[in-house]
């Protein structure tokens, strides 16, 4: 069976494996939180890779089965308060050490539901509502851990979570349309004529990802106000992740907005950087 040492330690490989700007900003945690945030890391890449494994050769309905059950499984164990699942183990235990709320995982579950169904967002309005449960919600489960000073400081972490995925997206547009899925808002790409699916950088698309990410910056800028509302352990944390996941859009001009040849990555050595400024007192 497996311990809740090794449950942990294997979240901590998914978050080292996969999230590599996520892994990185985790070091600025005390080393006594650090693990938990593997542990809600880890629940969202099992999930994450149940919908978007597309090395996989299970059916939509076997994807859509074996989410469900995911939850399934995980409410069971929490209710029970363990589980024998070498990543849901790990993941009971960060929910009951911090009283997290588990409407928190029903939302997550449910955008991550969406992905089977839903190709495209009209409005941004609409992918709002999708990042209700797929990004903000990841702000709201970080709350507890982070032990904000002033209540006033979780509208900004479901805004900083919003500006992590935003930032993602605007990244992964190529690999989103392997998957069949546009994120970006379909009155947008009417606004500017630009077409993702030529996967061609054009005049249209520049000015598109120039708005996108202008109004990524801007709620970048309001979920700023919540870090002062934060104890400095954990604000040095938020400011580290904050300035690595902004770094893409950076990126992403760099490339002239170019996200279909290859994969914007911020370099590992900024990243090492950003730890490294964000440790000195």
């Amino acid at each position: 069976m497996i311990t809740l040492e090794q449950s942990y330690a294997r979240c901590k490989q998914l978050n080292r494996r996969y999230g590599t700007t996520y892994y990185w900003s985790t070091h600025l945690l005390p080393v006594v939180k650090r693990h938990h945030v593997h542990a809600l890391y880890g629940f969202c890449r099992y999930a994450d890779d149940i919908v978007d494994d597309l090395g996989s050769s299970a059916s939509t309905a076997g994807r859509e089965a074996a989410l469900t059950d995911f939850g399934d499984r995980f409410f069971v164990d929490l209710e029970r308060g363990n589980s024998d699942d070498p990543v849901l183990k790990a993941v009971v235990h960060t929910v009951k050490a911090f009283d997290i709320d588990p409407d928190c995982f029903r939302r997550f579950l449910r955008s991550m539901a969406m992905d089977f169904t839903v190709e495209t967002y009209e409005t941004f309005d609409d992918l709002l509502d999708y990042m209700d449960g797929s990004a903000a919600v990841i702000g709201e489960m970080m709350v507890p851990i982070l032990e904000p000073l002033q209540p006033e400081a979780f509208e900004h972490a479901r805004e900083l979570g919003n500006a992590f995925q935003l930032s993602n997206f605007w990244r992964d547009v190529n690999e989103d349309l392997d998957r069949g899925r546009v994120y970006i808002p379909q009155e947008d790409l009417r606004k500017f004529g630009a077409d993702p699916w030529l996967r061609k950088v054009t005049p249209e698309w520049r000015e598109l990802m120039a708005f996108e990410i202008a109004r990524t910056r801007e709620i970048y800028a309001s979920a700023d106000l919540g870090i002062p509302m934060l104890p400095p352990a954990s604000a040095r944390c938020i400011r580290g992740a904050r300035a690595l996941y902004s770094g893409i859009l950076t990126e992403i001009e760099k490339a002239d907005y170019d996200v279909f040849t290859a994969r914007v990555r911020v370099p590992t050595w900024k990243k090492l950087a950003v730890a490294f400024r964000m440790l000195r007192p």
